[in-house]
């Protein structure tokens, strides 16, 4: 290990550096391509997946949004082109006759000019359930979400987002108990949450039975978020509550057209597998990327090798041995290898946090260990690799070292 703290030693290796600068940059730019390749690529699916988080995180995975549309085809007497309006009392047949039904939530929804003293804006006013906030999980920053006792007493009360607050309220002041207008009605705020991408900013939320008496909407509802246990397949229960619809509503059982919907946990599953296989391939393609660069170092280091033939002999005929010659090359080949893994780690930071400045992706990041690991496998490889010049330079006779010109 003395070696190491040789001036001579260090002095050496800047000298056949600096020698070769153009063959040094193409030394270490294989393996610095490769760890920056591999940081960036999984900062990026990271981020991927964040952004993807962040507009669906708040809702239970397993579910689907389902609303009534126009028939298709005519059926026992009804002809095409008929509106199919669900009803309260579909709910109650979901659940008591679809398997791995977890939660049915109805929801109604309008807009309007909503008004606080002298501040007015344009927002949608949905008709709600307290069981919303177990299927889209609402962040709360003052309050409370609806509750039973709003719905079992029709109570005018609503639960209003961020975005609602900023627009109708000053900065400072306070919002639990004072009241908004909507449609010439006053309704008591009781809470306010922050929106989520997927929600809307611009979001009011009343109980769904005060809705029901306000816009005389009866016992029907706009569309369902219908959540299925995580053990039954989402696409399985999608096409058995569809199978129910048709047959509670008079509908043809071919009839696709009839009901309109959207199944996030199909989506979210095509998304997970995405995710995967490209963290699998960024895997594959920096780990082969940090190989063939490290090999890149090993083959440039045999030409240099080569190339010093005359003066690793004169080294030789003046006494240096076979170790400390070895010791010269690996030395060196682990030099590069730290400046490129070095190099690489610090333009994939670079990368990131440009991504992350742009809002291009949401929170790219690596972990820690991840990047340590692979800057150890780097610089293992690149230590490893260093041998073969190493070994081919000791074999080098001093004598015959000396007859090449």
């Amino acid at each position: 290990m003395k070696f190491l703290f040789e001036k001579d030693t260090w002095q050496e290796i800047y000298g056949s550096i600096r020698k070769n600068k153009t063959r040094t940059a193409i030394t270490i730019f294989g393996a610095f391509w490769g760890i920056l390749l591999l940081v960036g690529l999984l900062g990026a699916a990271k981020g991927i997946e964040n952004s993807f988080n962040s507009m669906f995180g708040d809702f239970a995975t397993n579910s689907v949004f389902m609303s009534g549309s126009r028939t298709s085809m005519p059926f026992k007497g009804f002809q095409e082109g008929r509106q199919i309006n669900l009803r309260l009392s579909d709910v109650d047949k979901i659940y008591s006759e679809v398997e791995g039904i977890k939660f049915v939530v109805p929801r109604n929804a309008t807009g309007g000019q909503v008004v606080h003293g002298l501040k007015t804006g344009n927002f949608t006013v949905f008709g709600d359930f307290p069981l919303l906030d177990q299927v889209e999980k609402k962040s709360l920053i003052e309050g409370r979400f609806l509750n039973q006792n709003d719905i079992d007493n029709n109570k005018k009360t609503c639960v209003i987002s961020d975005g609602v607050f900023k627009e109708l309220y000053d900065k400072n002041e306070e919002v639990i108990g004072t009241y908004i207008k909507i449609s010439n009605i006053n309704y008591k705020v009781v809470g306010v949450y922050k929106a989520g991408r997927f929600g809307g900013p611009n979001n009011i939320h009343i109980p769904f039975s005060t809705f029901k008496l306000v816009y005389n909407r009866g016992d029907k509802f706009s569309w369902m978020v219908v959540t299925g246990d995580k053990a039954f397949d989402i696409v399985q229960v999608e096409a058995d509550v569809k199978l129910l619809l048709k047959n509670l509503h008079k509908i043809h059982p071919k009839d696709n057209r009839a009901f309109r919907g959207f199944n996030l946990g199909k989506e979210i599953s095509k998304v997970t597998g995405f995710l995967t296989g490209m963290q699998f391939l960024t895997w594959f393609v920096g780990i082969a990327t940090l190989i063939a660069g490290v090999f890149a170092i090993g083959n440039i280091l045999l030409i240099t090798v080569k190339e010093r033939t005359k003066e690793i002999g004169i080294r030789r005929a003046l006494g240096a041995t076979p170790k400390i010659v070895r010791q010269q090359i690996i030395l060196e080949s682990l030099f590069l290898t730290l400046l490129a893994g070095s190099l690489g780690i610090i333009a994939g930071g670079g990368v990131l946090m440009l991504i992350d400045n742009f809002d291009l992706l949401v929170n790219p990041t690596v972990n820690i260990p991840i990047v340590l690991i692979a800057y150890a496998v780097l610089v293992v490889l690149g230590t490893l690799i260093g041998f073969i010049p190493a070994y081919m330079a000791t074999i080098v006779k001093p004598i015959d070292a000396l007859r090449e010109e």
